[in-house]
């Protein structure tokens, strides 16, 4: 019996490296948003300016995995996205928090 499934064409998927690429771009984004607060800002500000970066991130990681055109994985590539952004943001405020408070 002949198998009824079709075939995958070849280089129909994502590579590895362009996952990681559009993830990590997020995370690179996120760090230099928030060096450039906590350059530029002022300390009272710091909390609008890091939910505003994250706002941002989250815009960014769309248009990042819209752009890699491969549904598959959409959601996973998202949330790694988004989710390390939120912790690299997390980190830095906790660490302008106590540099703010000191």
């Amino acid at each position: 019996m002949s198998d009824t499934t079709p075939a995958s064409p070849v280089g129909t998927g994502l590579s590895r490296g362009w996952r990681y690429l559009s993830v990590g771009a997020i995370w690179a984004l996120a760090l230099v948003l928030a060096v450039v607060i906590a350059t530029v800002s002022a300390p009272e500000q710091y909390a609008s300016w890091l939910s505003l970066a994250l706002a941002a991130c989250v815009v960014g990681g769309l248009c990042a995995q819209l752009a890699t055109q491969q549904k598959e994985g959409f959601v996973n590539r998202l949330a790694a996205s988004v989710s390390g952004a939120f912790v690299v943001l997390g980190v830095a405020g906790a660490v302008l928090g106590i540099v703010a408070a000191a």
